[in-house]
């Protein structure tokens, strides 16, 4: 039976942020995820690295300043998938006034102790490119800083490189049980493809299944205890291409909710989100027809041209699993993460570590501390080390993405300019790897090539033509039907052949 120091059970961000931290310290780990990486809430998100300016009129101050303070921690080992993003905030007559918009802005300057990106400044929305989309009614606006991500992509990457590390990444893996003997926990797999069982055991297990924490504490570990954790809904749209400049606007509604309104995959607009309770099956949500016509008239309200629902290219819905703080209403329920630790450490149970709730922005954090209750508990192996390190495809300057693309450009020259700059704000430095003087390889289409496809089996875990085309990238919002099922069969034939080489 094979034995680790800890045991993750949740591939998403949480998941495999700590299993990167802890595999750096020196600690030996294993991490089930049931499903592909990133399949669940951290491919569900609004794309952001914020700190989550609506936040502050909840007074959760210490989150927001964490946030803030990871924004550029985040950005300089991840230039590649992370970059910095202007938002223009329209001033609302009828809504918050200009001052505390100006206070609420001068703080998210100040909290976080920014220093590479932009500060806050106020924009004529009258004239000029920003104002040019929205009513005439809104002349006056604010402008600040905040950053884009890839989610599924910042999922991957801490995954790969805990694998670098030494941890043993399982994807498509059921934990079924876990059984606490004495000082080690006895964890029972279960493949999902092929049903094989097996067995292993851990000195730490940490829970971060997300919208399944409740139910793996209550399933896998036999234990009836109450609700943990808020599902909540939240939903968005991706429109055409609704204006040509490069900001993203966040509009403020009657209802004092927010959206956002954000260029997206060059083609596209984002909008979203919204916040409902949510029961069910995590996986299974759909946007409804509510949430639909509630951010085709909240997005109305600004743009001169109003949605249609014509113009939705592609909706999205995930279930945000946040603490249940017995907040009223969904969108006050607080995004701050709490951590338990279980397990008499006098009696010398194993220990397991439930967590619940947190942000994309603050995984980073959250990993650090759940490390530092694993040490209380196992001794301490290490110092935190993930803000100093670039993830894989990093270890470039911040500035530097031209600079890049110029260098892949040279490396496989035959590569179109929208793929390349795709595949260089996907792969960064990893981009000089995989492709060669003699171009992509077979085209499975819009720039998807052989030798990306083979280099996403091999080092990235993706399986099948979704965790492709809706994970490690967003090309399925281009790909038809047609070459969605040439990319499948050409996968499937790969895992086979593969199946074959390993038996």
């Amino acid at each position: 039976m094979k034995h680790f120091d800890i045991f993750v059970i949740g591939g998403g961000i949480n998941g495999c942020g700590i299993a990167r931290d802890a595999a750096g310290r020196g600690y030996s780990v294993g991490l089930a995820e049931m499903n592909d990486l990133a399949s669940g809430t951290s491919s569900w998100s609004t794309k952001l690295i914020h700190g989550g300016l609506r936040y502050l009129e909840h007074y959760e101050f210490r989150l927001v300043r964490e946030a803030l303070m990871e924004r550029e921690v985040l950005w300089r080992i991840a230039p590649h998938i992370i970059r910095p993003l202007r938002f223009v905030l329209p001033h609302a007559r009828d809504l918050r006034p200009a001052w505390l918009l100006r206070l609420g802005l001068f703080m998210y300057d100040h909290l976080g102790g920014r220093k590479d990106l932009a500060a806050t400044k106020t924009v004529d929305l009258s004239k000029g490119p920003l104002g040019a989309p929205l009513k005439k009614v809104f002349t006056r606006g604010f402008e600040y800083s905040d950053a884009r991500v890839d989610d599924a992509r910042l999922v991957v990457l801490n995954a790969r490189d805990a694998a670098a590390h030494g941890a043993d990444i399982r994807v498509r893996t059921e934990v079924t049980e876990a059984r606490r003997e004495g000082r080690r926990w006895t964890i029972t797999l279960r493949e999902r493809g092929t049903g094989r069982t097996s067995t292993v055991s851990a000195d730490f297990l940490v829970n971060v299944a997300g919208p399944w924490v409740d139910r793996v504490i209550q399933s896998a570990m036999g234990r009836n205890e109450a609700r943990h954790i808020r599902l909540v809904q939240g939903s968005h749209i991706v429109t055409k291409k609704l204006y040509d400049h490069d900001r993203a606007y966040i509009f403020q509604n009657a209802d004092n909710r927010i959206i956002f309104a954000i260029p997206y995959e060059d083609d596209f607009t984002l909008v979203g989100t919204t916040d409902h309770d949510f029961k069910g099956e995590p996986g299974e949500a759909k946007i409804t027809e509510a949430e639909t016509d509630y951010l085709l008239s909240a997005a109305s309200e600004y743009f001169e041209r109003p949605l249609q629902r014509s113009d939705i290219v592609w909706t999205f819905s995930g279930v945000r699993p946040l603490y249940d703080d017995g907040a009223s209403k969904a969108q006050e329920a607080t995004r701050d993460y709490v951590l338990k630790v279980e397990g008499d450490k006098a009696r010398g149970e194993a220990a397991v570590l439930n967590a619940f709730g947190g942000k994309i922005t603050t995984y980073r954090r959250l990993a650090e501390e759940v490390l530092e209750r694993i040490g209380e508990r196992i001794g301490t192996r290490g110092k935190g080390w993930t803000g100093d390190k670039p993830l894989p495809g990093g270890g470039f300057p911040t500035d530097g993405v031209a600079e890049l693309e110029r260098r892949v450009e040279a490396a496989a020259p035959g590569l179109d300019k929208r793929s390349l700059r795709r595949i260089v704000r996907a792969y960064g430095l990893d981009a000089l790897t995989f492709l060669s003087p003699e171009g992509p390889g077979e085209d499975f289409g819009h720039g998807l090539g052989r030798a990306e496809v083979d280099w996403l089996i091999a080092r990235e875990w993706a399986m099948t033509a979704e965790d492709v085309l809706w994970r490690r990238s967003k090309l399925g919002l281009r790909f038809t039907a047609a070459e969605t099922e040439r990319l499948e069969t050409y996968m499937r034939d790969h895992a086979g052949q593969d199946r074959l080489a390993a038996e």
